[in-house]
């Protein structure tokens, strides 16, 4: 088994372990960000129930960020709640909408999670290397989404 199939197959038994999503989603944080090397900041933002088109910051491995709470479209992280599609940044010092959680980030990937083709979360990812996030990356963080949204299933308009 692969480095990825076996982090997916981990990823697998702590959802079904977890009792909450919040704990779920903490227990993604660490298997990734202590699984894979250059995952420095490892997160998740939520659509707010109370303001649709604003996230807040959800369960995170890594150094704290005054970035609690992004408008859609604000940031690498507003632009993915705003397309509902992954974005990969080679090198965020050339992003002019990035917010900076830390200056030691120098690549990104956030990776939305959506159900039945609408966002409701993203998965966000910074790294301290540049081009840090290549295509196996992403399939990865795809799949790792791809898992998680039957936890946000209930948030979703049918």
């Amino acid at each position: 088994m692969d480095e990825s199939a076996a982090l997916l197959a981990e990823i697998e038994r702590a959802l079904a372990a977890a009792p909450t999503r919040e704990a779920a989603l903490a227990a993604v944080c660490r298997l990734v960000a202590t699984r894979r090397p250059g995952y420095d900041w490892v997160g998740f933002y939520c659509v707010d129930p109370e303001r649709p088109r604003e996230l807040v910051l959800g369960p995170f491995v890594g150094e704290p960020t005054e970035h609690t709470r992004i408008p859609f479209g604000r940031g690498i992280c507003g632009q993915v709640a705003e397309r509902a599609e992954t974005m990969v940044v080679e090198d965020v010092t050339a992003e002019a909408n990035h917010l900076a959680c830390s200056l030691a980030v120098r690549s990104e990937i956030v990776v939305p999670i959506l159900v039945r083709g609408r966002f409701v979360a993203q998965l966000d990812i910074d790294s301290h290397q540049p081009a840090r996030f290549g295509p196996a990356d992403r399939a990865l963080c795809e799949a790792i989404c791809a898992r998680l949204a039957p936890l946000f299933a209930g948030e979703a308009p049918q």
